[in-house]
């Protein structure tokens, strides 16, 4: 495996896994923000209030979203493997890091 494509397969890891963490981040930024507003509003403080909603908004949005993040994740893992094995095995005794003279 050379270096182009281990720095793809590195890119496409870190774009999945923005792409399977940001409905968590959106949502709970949005709840935590709407929760603020209210508990300024209200000058109520407690801390079970902010916790609370915010996973039960968490549940449901894997609940909602959890085929399609596990989908992206397993397509992802499929293409790694499947990227690494053909590059293996195409690979020379050099590229695997294995010297050239054998005893």
């Amino acid at each position: 495996m050379n270096e182009d494509s281990l720095l793809d397969l590195w890119r496409s890891a870190l774009t999945i896994a923005a792409q399977v963490a940001a409905p968590f981040l959106i949502i709970g930024l949005v709840i935590g923000l709407v929760i603020a507003i209210v508990q300024t509003a209200t000058q109520l403080q407690e801390s079970a209030l902010t916790f609370v909603p915010k996973l039960a908004v968490a549940l449901v949005t894997l609940a909602l979203a959890g085929h399609w993040m596990l989908d992206k994740i397993g397509g992802f893992a499929i293409t790694a493997f499947t990227s690494t094995a053909t590059t293996s095995t195409n690979a020379g005794p050099t590229e695997l890091g294995t010297p050239d003279n054998h005893p």
